[in-house]
């Protein structure tokens, strides 16, 4: 791969507590541009995940996959080994929907938008019920490689992800460890205009309440994501001038 250095552009924060629940979000930190053939791309890392985004298009279509009123959609998530399962095609159904939400596809009729996710590090969640943190930052690098290749979208979105412990306490971005020890994981894509939830990932059992409390404090958290987005762009495009 053909590293640009030259329009790279890094930014890391650290987010604080939320709130007096557990409501604290990693050392996280993105860099775009770093690929030359791709439209754009990303990297994020989040906590001990490590995610490689590359965007094409839009362009040429397949007569099979053609869609005559707007631009068709693929996503790729390629795992660190081995070959793609049923849980990266879980992952990429979910990225979709996200993308396609958040993409103005109608701009760009009968053409292609393909999202490759190569994950670099996966901090894992060996017999936990799902790797859910590995999803929001799947989301969080599609959105940024979507950025840089200049996508028009008529919002960005970002992926939160909530477990809630056996003791009913809700955790934002947790670790492995704590992924396997809860009794429910939940994925939230928020956009950064009316923070609705665009997409949502479930496992485990939960209530109503607590649904609704997660959802609440993934949208909370949103907001420092996209602030975080905004830092990156504004840092990167300030050494240009």
């Amino acid at each position: 791969m053909t590293h640009i250095s030259a329009t790279r552009g890094l930014c890391m924060r650290t987010m604080m507590d939320l709130d007096q629940s557990c409501s604290v979000l990693r050392e996280y930190g993105s860099e775009q541009s770093l690929l030359s053939k791709p439209d754009g791309s990303s990297t994020f890392v989040q906590g001990d995940t490590s995610i490689l985004a590359g965007v094409y298009g839009p362009a040429e279509v397949k007569v099979s996959k053609e869609i005559y009123d707007r631009a068709t959609v693929e996503v790729l998530i390629q795992p660190k080994m081995g070959l793609p399962g049923v849980r990266e095609r879980a992952r990429e159904q979910c990225v979709r929907e996200t993308c396609e939400a958040a993409i103005l596809l109608t701009l760009h009729p009968r053409s292609s938008v393909t999202l490759i996710l190569q994950v670099i590090h996966d901090d894992g969640s060996y017999g936990s019920l799902s790797n859910c943190q590995l999803l929001s930052c799947c989301l969080n690098a599609a959105c940024m490689a979507l950025m840089d290749a200049g996508l028009p979208m008529s919002h960005l979105f970002c992926g939160v992800t909530c477990a809630i412990s056996k003791e009913g306490q809700i955790i934002t971005d947790p670790t492995a460890r704590q992924e396997k020890e809860s009794r429910a994981l939940l994925t939230f894509a928020i956009d950064s205009v009316e923070r609705n939830v665009l997409m949502s990932s479930t496992t485990g059992s939960f209530s109503v309440q607590e649904l609704q409390q997660c959802i609440a404090i993934s949208q909370k958290a949103s907001e420092q994501i996209f602030q975080f987005y905004r830092d990156s762009v504004k840092r990167r495009y300030s050494k240009i001038k």
